[in-house]
């Protein structure tokens, strides 16, 4: 196994980046696995209401975990995390915002005792994308633990529907070429499943897909127009030109709404 980021950063080492328009301050190294789009999208599309758990699977530094609290108070907060360091973090972030989190440092596929006896209305995730043996390893130890997967993708998806409650559901953010093994994997534990296709720009292929599955669901599979995130063929000028919706979510932090 490739090597984690264990020791605390130093503070000369950590960025403090806005996201939603400031309504979130996360921690982040500068040089390591730093959250994009990504966790932001995952959060977004998380159907969470006050009142309710939720459960970060590889939450990182807490970009998923803290975008989902500014969008929806008085959330039940944890996160599980193998990195202590990006775990360290993740509790720094949440403690500073007001939102109290469990974060537990574990890996997913050996949770602590008191996490295997909770369910949760909510559980997410958004697993490393790459084979590592398909592609060349980064230098820093976190950022590699945080694209190459070294845990099955139905490991994830097995240990997500274990800790859903009843009705709840279970979120993933994964690679559109990644659809065949998720889906597969959500189909053996969860029902009532939803896919969102991702496009970059409309007419091209789908890169990212949000897939949703309901513990104990009986609806039919249900395909949904894809989101386009970025406006034009081509992007033509270095301001942003992502797509009205899109923007909404990024720097409102409004949800991300799988039917149109």
């Amino acid at each position: 196994m490739w090597r984690l980021t264990a020791e605390a950063f130093a503070e000369a080492d950590l960025t403090r980046d806005a996201f939603l328009g400031g309504r979130v301050n996360l921690y982040q190294p500068r040089k390591g696995y730093r959250a994009g789009l990504d966790p932001v999208l995952l959060a977004a599309a998380i159907r969470a209401e006050p009142g309710q758990s939720v459960l970060d699977l590889g939450c990182g530094a807490g970009a998923a975990l803290m975008c989902l609290a500014a969008r929806v108070p008085d959330l039940t907060l944890t996160g599980v995390e193998r990195q202590p360091a990006y775990a360290t973090l993740a509790r720094r972030s949440a403690e500073e915002a007001g939102w109290p989190a469990r974060i537990a440092v574990a890996d997913l596929a050996a949770l602590p005792a008191d996490l295997r006896q909770e369910r949760f209305h909510h559980v997410f995730a958004n697993p490393p994308y790459f084979d590592p043996a398909a592609r060349h390893r980064a230098v820093d130890p976190g950022r590699e633990a945080g694209l190459a997967e070294d845990t099955p993708l139905a490991t994830w998806v097995e240990v997500a529907a274990k800790r859903t409650a009843p009705g709840g559901e279970v979120t993933f953010i994964h690679r559109a070429e990644r659809l065949p093994d998720l889906l597969g994997a959500f189909a053996a534990r969860l029902g009532s499943l939803e896919l969102k296709p991702l496009l970059p720009r409309s007419g091209k292929a789908a890169r990212l897909i949000l897939l949703r599955g309901r513990k104990g669901g009986r609806a039919p599979f249900v395909l949904h127009s894809p989101l386009v995130l970025h406006a034009g063929a081509a992007h033509g000028s270095d301001a942003e030109d992502y797509n009205p919706a899109v923007a909404a979510i990024l720097r409102r932090g409004e949800r991300l709404q799988f039917s149109a």
